[in-house]
């Protein structure tokens, strides 16, 4: 009797133990989901693909995008670039997607080499739409204006990034990453990698990770 009354007495603490179930996302944004974790492990490598006069001194350049941690809900991936002289890689960079109780959400981790944060970090917006399966929009949202006024990054203030991907295995698979501004419809700034060929090894981590 003892032993059933312990195993009842139990039950209650086992439940508050459990895992709450993630928020439902709409249907697109499931899909987008599990077409980027897909990836998961993987790295793969890209270019720029736009020709915006101001992002110049990024043409040329080698890049890579690594899947370096991936959790029910947040999904890292760490975007090398080249050095433009050649010399080595700056791995400064992490896009972070998050499952949110209302749709997903982008940041940018930025590091130096010693991992320390820069100044102007952990910055991106949340979807305002339910986008498509393979496209993700992120405004700006209100924390990263307010870091951009502070650092005197006004062009920054109307940001709109987007992520496009497709699942895993697929035929001619593409991820890219793209940077537009409400406030200027000349501004474009893209990447993207050959989602269909992982690299046989993955790159060093990013710096701080």
């Amino acid at each position: 009797m003892r032993s059933a009354l312990a195993i009842l007495a139990a039950l209650p603490l086992a439940a508050c133990s459990t895992t709450p179930e993630l928020p439902a996302l709409p249907a697109s944004q499931e899909a987008f989901w599990d077409a980027l974790q897909s990836h998961c492990g993987n790295a793969y490598r890209g270019s720029l693909a736009s020709s915006d006069a101001r992002d110049s001194d990024w043409q040329g350049r080698a890049m890579i995008a690594h899947w370096a941690e991936c959790s029910d809900t947040r999904t890292a991936i760490a975007f090398h670039v080249e050095a433009a002289d050649g010399s080595g890689w700056d791995r400064s960079r992490t896009w972070l997607v998050s499952r949110t109780g209302d749709g997903l959400r982008l940041k940018h981790d930025h590091r130096h080499e010693d991992g320390e944060e820069d100044a102007v970090t952990q910055y991106g917006g949340d979807t305002l739409s339910t986008g498509t399966a393979r496209v993700q929009d992120f405004p700006v949202d209100a924390f990263s204006i307010a870091l951009f006024e502070r650092e005197g990054l006004d062009a920054s203030l109307t940001n709109v990034w987007r992520i496009e991907v497709d699942p895993a295995g697929e035929s001619g698979a593409k991820f890219a990453y793209q940077l537009t501004r409400r406030n200027d419809p000349t501004r474009l700034f893209r990447v993207e990698f050959d989602a269909s060929r992982p690299m046989p090894a993955a790159p060093p981590p990013a710096w701080g990770w």
